[in-house]
């Protein structure tokens, strides 16, 4: 690990930091640079620096600010989103961006052919999306057109307020199919990928880093300041945590656990609620977790509590629902450390006292804090249960194919931050058959209350969402919440301006700069 350390902050120091130039230690090797192929926080972070959608994030509320779209409306009934594109906005490479290239960007997402992870985000919220996405019909069913050269007009399933914050999701990204169509998968390679963002891709080693560099013809290229990015490619805490003490880094969420009492105590380390929660997949098709007794019995035989103070110390909160406290939402209950209740419902089952319950492997990761998580929880249910897991880590890649392609886990380790500021975000991921769905899960009840929550609105949609976040935890424990994300970022202020703590830990490239 030493060797990989000190290899790494003599490659940030030949890179020749300067005031303008930031790196970031931004965790896995990225799965893709092609913003509908990705689905994870290391390429998100990429990604908010080489695109820009319809709208990009505040960087302090996470709410829509305009970006290729100067403005939008929504009709009377919130079902009809009219953007205007800005005129002049074009690629790197010059071409002009218009209305039919949004249309033409999302139907690629949504064309079952390429079967994109997230395409579904899209799909559920535009009307026809799902009927395309499915095969059922073509693109030309998808309410989406080119008003003009510069007015983007999408008609909803139902009224969707919150459209505009959505679409700066790269679920709905805008590529560049000009650049795609010439070169096919390799137009996302360096001299190849032309990007809209404020940066332009400069070089891209695998295993080590992504490096972009300012992009002149965006649009608001005068107020970007920062000339040169490095995402640094590393998932090992400690090397992250160790390049950031060292000033080869500027952030890094990297903090190891048995260091955390340290870091608390550090003036650049900024904790705030996130939107997100840490839970573990059952894979709701395997026995014996088809059965919620044992799905159950396994959330009750885990003391949250003891997770969140002896072993991630970072101001996480124990978590009994998959959807975290929101206004004018109440969560599910979930169930509470009760090993009696649990050793009863595991009895009942069919496995008094963990006898004859087959072993099986929680898939994580890898990360040192996982692992942690992982063995806490293996621990637990030794303990609680009589019952014998195993631990599998992979590497991201890897990990990310085993959980939502193949299926090949018992339990899986899965995080998940609000893609925009509202429940729905968490509980769509669990409709049948959806794209993030990677326990299979399936509920006829479930789906047709989040179908009805897509179009209803107020206080009736969020009735829905909770009766339906009931069936998915209170009823069926289809997923196993274990805390409450907060986020955990080291990065001096008294050095950098534009970053803010942020509900959904979201920081727009373009906003970060040096302080005068």
């Amino acid at each position: 690990m030493k060797k990989i350390l000190f290899a790494l902050i003599a490659l940030v120091a030949v890179l020749g930091l300067s005031a303008q130039d930031f790196t970031i230690v931004n965790g896995t090797e990225p799965t893709s640079l092609d913003p509908h192929a990705v689905e994870g926080v290391p390429e998100h972070r990429i990604y908010v620096a080489l695109f820009e959608g319809l709208t990009i994030n505040d960087p302090r509320t996470n709410r829509a600010l305009p970006a290729v779209a100067e403005s939008w409306s929504f009709s009377k009934d919130y079902k009809t989103c009219t953007f205007k594109i800005r005129k002049g906005v074009t690629w790197s490479d010059g071409v002009e961006i218009t209305a039919d290239t949004v249309v033409q960007s999302w139907v690629r997402k949504m064309d079952p052919k390429n079967a994109f992870q997230y395409a579904d985000l899209p799909a559920m919220y535009i009307e026809g999306g799902m009927d395309y996405l499915e095969g059922k019909a073509g693109p030309e069913s998808l309410k989406i057109r080119a008003v003009d050269k510069y007015t983007f007009e999408v008609k909803l399933v139902g009224p969707i307020p919150f459209f505009a914050d959505m679409v700066s999701h790269y679920a709905f990204a805008i590529v560049p199919m000009h650049a795609i169509e010439k070169y096919g998968k390799d137009w996302v390679k360096p001299g190849k990928m032309v990007s809209n963002g404020p940066y332009v891709l400069s070089e891209w080693k695998p295993q080590e880093k992504v490096v972009v560099v300012k992009n002149d013809k965006y649009w608001d290229a005068k107020n970007v300041a920062l000339k040169k990015i490095t995402f640094i490619a590393n998932d090992d805490i400690n090397v992250g945590y160790n390049l950031y003490k060292s000033g080869a880094a500027d952030w890094t969420e990297a903090v190891p656990l048995e260091l955390m009492d340290e870091v608390k105590l550090r003036k650049d380390f900024h904790v705030a609620p996130q939107y997100g929660t840490y839970y573990f997949i059952y894979n709701t098709t395997r026995k014996p977790l088809d059965d919620p007794r044992v799905r159950k019995a396994l959330a009750m035989a885990i003391n949250k509590d003891d997770l969140v103070n002896k072993v991630t110390r970072g101001g996480q909160i124990p978590a009994n629902s998959l959807v975290p406290p929101s206004t004018g939402y109440t969560p599910a209950k979930g169930y509470d450390f009760d090993p009696a209740a649990a050793r009863k419902l595991l009895a009942e089952a069919g496995y008094p006292d963990g006898k004859g319950f087959p072993t099986f492997t929680i898939l994580y990761n890898t990360s040192s804090a996982h692992k942690s998580i992982a063995e806490f929880v293996q621990a637990q249910w030794k303990v609680n249960l009589g019952i014998n897991v195993s631990l599998m880590n992979q590497e991201w890649g890897t990990y990310l194919d085993t959980r939502s392609q193949s299926h090949n886990f018992d339990i899986a380790r899965a995080g998940w931050i609000g893609d925009y500021l509202d429940p729905s975000t968490f509980l769509e991921m669990f409709i049948t058959g959806g794209t993030q769905n990677d326990g299979l899960y399936s509920n006829p009840k479930y789906d047709e209350l989040l179908n009805k929550a897509r179009v209803t609105s107020g206080t009736e949609r969020f009735q829905y969402l909770m009766d339906a976040e009931k069936i998915l935890i209170d009823q069926d424990m289809a997923v196993l919440p274990l805390y409450f994300y907060v986020t955990q970022n080291l990065i001096d202020l008294d050095k950098w301006d534009g970053w803010y703590p942020n509900p959904l830990n979201i920081h727009p490239w373009k906003f970060i700069r040096p302080k005068k």
